[in-house]
């Protein structure tokens, strides 16, 4: 069953979006708006804009879009119900109870972070009874104290295969109960077992303090390593990192990144409590842009080894997108973070931060590595892929710069490698430019809907449908001046749906907000109708609008059927069709 739409309407609100919005996203006020860095993809020129008359936001860069509920899902990943639940509890309001609907989906994550919650405490007693002797020996071995493994929240699984399914059962959950959560597994006969098993265990817990998902680590060359957690409703490895609960309230401003746990821990121990991991995969988008979240710097501590140096190669671009200044950790004498600090001590480490360098340099010197600058041939490929990457540069002062660290480490003169840069910059500029000359080439491309699976089948009449959606969301008076069409006559099955969905709603005294419109429309359709209601509307001259869309959507539907309707009708109608399309071709 829906929520009531009056509740949603007082929920919408009571929450205003610029101080939602503001808790995740830098925004400046530009004029009756606000614009800043978009929160669901990588950019250092904002193109997210939120404007509160409407309660709405969209990006112009990505193409998300819609109200307070629409900007919760995205940003937590959330079904419908449960972002409304975060925002009542935001707004201080209970939601009505209602049967059946997302109210099973919200239980369950309730369900399984509360079987979470009570695992990690039974994990966290096992490592301090006579059974997990043998992780806690492990865990002091490596060197972490006591306080740490409570701070952390450490523990150990029994090298059993029903010992969390039995103790969980003593506490009343059930084998189902840990499937769903992913603490248990089910083989091809339907067994069901424990997933962790004689490993010591990393609770991951989310900013808000939950308990999402374990990770556990073999004590002996035990394959494989380490062992995550699944993806499971209230876990996605994509989009968590591990102890950020932590580290977003460190005053460093610099985030360090590392690729493991126990490397994550051990900087911490040190004071050094800005350090985070991944979980179990390689660095994604997701996890650039929920880090830029809390700070402004990054730097990549990652191991030594070949693979470390590739991760970093990868995390750089990714982190820069989101808008994150990349530094690269290098560390001499030890593999990572962990083993430098026993062996050199916290100072040494600190001074090892202070002396990483910039994401620029570090790649120079990878690129450097693949040639012999002995061999002149190997001098020029050299040079011509350093080239590429400073071309790549957005200022002309870090190209000149970095244009000349190459230059030294080649032995040519500056002016010849700026050259060599500024002709790369150049191919690099027409390459963009003749892109964009075929998307402007293409201008009723640019006018079809970005969302996939969505498509105008005519675009003049969609223009007009989406000038009458904007009256509504502008004016909800105007719904009186709108005659007798309806939804049914438009030619996009979207725009009649919102149009039909909006008239109703104004005729009974409801919000004509887009963020109204969010339990009805799915995340994609609500990022196309952000799109719609963003574009510039007057309500001025309402009256006049509406009569002309009102004839294009009618003219364009006559056009389409002629036939049926008879020679003199189709006639008469294009004619009226003529004079009132002029001020739509404005539009368009």
């Amino acid at each position: 069953m829906p929520l009531p739409e009056r509740f949603l309407d007082e929920l919408i609100a009571r929450t205003d979006i610029v101080d939602l919005v503001s808790e995740t996203v830098r925004l400046t006020k530009k004029g009756n708006s606000y614009w800043g860095c978009c929160p669901f993809h990588s950019e250092k020129t904002p193109s997210f804009h939120v404007v509160p008359d409407r309660q709405m936001y969209k990006c112009f860069g990505c193409g998300k879009g819609g109200g307070v509920i629409n900007y919760v899902m995205e940003l937590e990943n959330l079904p419908f119900r449960d972002a409304v639940a975060v925002l009542a509890k935001r707004a201080g309001m209970a939601v009505p109870e209602t049967a059946g609907g997302g109210a099973g989906m919200r239980e369950r994550r309730e369900k399984i972070l509360e079987i979470n919650k009570a695992a990690a405490r039974t994990f966290h007693s096992w490592l301090h009874a006579p059974e997990g002797a043998r992780g806690l020996e492990y865990l002091l071995g490596r060197g972490l104290s006591r306080g740490t493994l409570t701070r952390f929240g450490l523990g150990f699984a029994p090298d059993r295969w029903d010992g969390l399914i039995a103790e969980m059962a003593r506490q009343g959950y059930d084998k189902r109960d840990l499937l769903d959560a992913g603490l248990a597994v089910s083989n091809k006969d339907g067994r069901i077992y424990d997933r962790f098993r004689n490993r010591v265990i990393f609770p991951i817990i989310d900013v808000r303090g939950n308990v999402i998902g374990f990770g556990g680590r073999v004590m002996d060359d035990g394959t494989p390593k380490y062992l995550n957690s699944p993806d499971t409703p209230v876990y996605n490895k994509s989009r968590n990192v591990f102890a950020l609960n932590i580290a977003k309230t460190s005053k460093a401003g610099r985030v360090i990144l590392t690729e493991g746990y126990m490397d994550t821990i051990s900087l911490h121990q040190a004071g050094f409590d800005s350090a985070v991991a991944s979980l179990g995969t390689a660095l994604t988008e997701e996890h650039g842009q929920l880090l830029a979240r809390y700070f402004k710097q990054a730097v990549i501590a990652y191991d030594g080894d070949g693979a470390g140096v590739a991760a970093a190669q990868r995390a750089i671009p990714l982190l820069e997108k989101a808008g994150l200044k990349v530094r690269v950790l290098r560390m001499q004498g030890a593999k990572d973070p962990d083993e430098f600090i026993k062996a050199y001590g916290r100072e040494a480490f600190a001074r090892l931060l202070d002396q990483s360098e910039n994401q620029v340099d570090y790649r120079l010197g990878q690129i450097q590595k693949k040639f012999d600058l002995t061999d002149d041939a190997q001098k020029v490929a050299f040079l011509q892929e350093a080239a590429q990457l400073i071309s790549s540069l957005p200022s002309a002062v870090e190209r000149e710069i970095y244009g000349g660290h190459a230059a030294q480490t080649a032995g040519v003169t500056a002016q010849t490698m700026k050259l060599e840069v500024d002709r790369a910059f150049r191919d690099r500029l027409r390459r963009e430019k003749r892109r964009q000359e075929r998307r402007d080439m293409a201008p009723a491309t640019q006018l079809q809907p970005r969302a996939r699976g969505l498509r105008y089948d005519n675009i003049r009449s969609a223009r007009a449908e989406e000038g009458l959606i904007r009256l509504l969301i502008l004016d909800p008076g105007l719904a009186g001046q709108m005659g007798d069409i309806t939804g049914a006559e438009f030619s996009s099955p979207l725009l009649g749906r919102a149009f039909d969905q909006l008239r109703r709603r104004a005729g009974e005294g409801l919000s004509t907000h887009l963020a109204a419109l969010a339990q009805e429309f799915t995340s994609q359709e609500m990022d196309h109708l952000a799109q719609v209601a963003a574009q510039p509307e007057s309500a001025a001259n309402g009256a006049r609008a509406i009569g002309d869309y009102i004839a294009v959507i009618r003219g364009e539907a006559l056009l389409r059927g002629g036939g049926e309707r008879g020679d003199d009708l189709l006639r008469a109608a294009q004619k009226k069709y003529q004079q009132k399309k002029a001020y739509v071709e404005e539009k368009l």
